[in-house]
């Protein structure tokens, strides 16, 4: 199925165009220059849209602000508003934002105050030009979902139809939507659903892809490309986000390898060579590459989604890497976290970390690494650490453990879904995280 084309700003997406690359600042939009700046580093490695967290109206100003400055230094990539929960600034920032990416379910907490609100909203979308993301998240979707469908793919599926029917109601169709997991096999089914469901009622809008929460290093590129390649090889997707706990510009070169893979043929080539699969087949593939990432991302998108589908258990595969082979030690820790990003096998902590934005009050990158660093022996436990509460305790929601920032200094520390710790000091907040670990081991 063809998707119809979206505009954002000057960059179409859907229909016969190339997979977009994206990424999100992590900067506090009120700090105009630092956001401009990065703003500036992205464009130069290649970010096709890029998004700021825009939580109120003095983020509205700024963003405004940040966009006047790139128009003026020629730099036109189009601007995408993230809002959370308030529909007031929604309206506001669709006069100036090229994108706003909403969750209708958090603009009122009751259903049908929600709707008028969305109503207003695509009024203003209307007049201004303005392309809207629907973007509905697994462990976010509301009691009255949940408590029809429950926190599932399905759910998942069902909210986003919901909000997509209402949109068409009020004649809106400039619509991209995104059912976005940290979990690889609830975010590729989500997607799944979505599609076919689109096809049996003659929609066709473009689909944002990524794994949220994805973490840092290696395993935030497997897990990410495990998800979104399982997706694109299908002929799903038309804008991507590599979502890392690191420097959002190194996003990008991660995003670019996955679109470029599938876009250029030599995806469908390399699966050539894997050969067709038969059962009791341990598939093998060879791979020559510039560098580390490229080797990991490209045999990820190979072999993660034939594991994440259970079409292989098991798969062989040789490396040179800047004409350097490969040392199998090595090759081994790749398909073990290959493996457990496509969730088959447990041999090391899974953690769910997000990127980071505006809305982070602390060194998010330097405690996921610091909590890494203690918790490297916890095989199967997984541990969440997030930038805030609004996507937070929803989105960690497979988490066993999680630290969660409340606020400048202060930290919630969770076990499941409940927190048992509220404004601890962030200097003490790893200390009584691995405390609450240690008190309540996993069976």
């Amino acid at each position: 199925m063809l998707t119809g084309t979206v505009t954002v700003g000057n960059v179409s997406i859907g229909g016969n165009t190339p997979v977009k690359v994206q990424t999100m600042c992590n900067t506090f939009t009120q700090d105009i220059e630092k956001s401009v700046a990065q703003c500036v580093d992205m464009v130069a490695a290649g970010a096709d849209l890029i998004r700021l967290t825009t939580q109120g109206m003095k983020e509205v100003e700024a963003l405004k602000e940040i966009k006047s400055i790139l128009r003026s230094r020629n730099i036109d990539v189009p601007l995408i508003a993230d809002v959370h929960f308030s529909s007031d600034v929604a309206i506001e920032v669709a006069k100036v934002a090229d994108k706003v990416r909403i969750n209708p379910g958090n603009f009122a907490k009751e259903h049908d105050e929600a709707c008028r609100q969305l109503k207003k909203f695509l009024e203003v979308c209307k007049e201004y030009r303005t392309a809207v993301r629907i973007g509905i998240n697994h462990g976010s979707l509301g009691e009255r979902i949940i408590n029809k469908y429950g926190d599932t793919p399905l759910g998942m599926k069902e909210a986003a139809m919901e909000w997509i029917r209402m949109c068409e109601e009020n004649d809106f169709h400039n619509l991209v939507i995104s059912l976005k997991a940290s979990n690889t096999i609830v975010m590729a089914t989500a997607y799944r659903l979505l599609w076919k469901e689109m096809e049996k009622c003659s929609m066709a809008y473009p689909l944002h892809l990524g794994v949220t929460e994805a973490g840092n290093g290696d395993t935030g590129r497997i897990k990410s490309a495990v998800g979104i390649g399982a997706l694109l090889k299908e002929g799903i997707g038309n804008t991507i986000r590599v979502s890392l706990t690191e420097d959002p510009v190194k996003e990008i070169p991660a995003g670019k390898i996955i679109a470029n893979y599938f876009d250029s043929g030599e995806y469908a080539e390399s699966i050539r060579r894997i050969g067709e699969i038969t059962p009791g087949c341990i598939p093998h593939n060879c791979y020559d590459c510039q560098s580390w990432n490229e080797f990991i991302i490209k045999a990820s998108c190979d072999f993660g989604p034939m594991l994440l589908d259970k079409e292989i258990d098991d798969f062989t595969l040789t490396a040179r890497v800047g004409g350097q082979e490969i040392p199998q030690e090595k090759l081994d820790d790749f398909k073990d976290n290959l493996q457990q990003a496509a969730r088959r096998k447990f041999n090391k902590p899974e953690y769910i970390a997000c990127p980071g934005c505006g809305r982070t009050l602390y060194n998010l990158e330097e405690t996921f690494n610091e909590v890494k660093r203690r918790t490297s022996h916890l095989k199967g436990v997984k541990i969440a650490i997030m930038g805030c509460i609004v996507n937070g305790p929803g989105e960690m929601a497979d988490a066993d453990f999680g630290y969660v920032g409340e606020g400048k200094g202060k930290v919630a520390i969770y076990k499941g879904k409940e927190p048992v710790m509220r404004s601890v000091p962030q200097e003490k907040a790893i200390d009584q995280l691995l405390r609450i670990i240690e008190e309540n081991p996993l069976e």
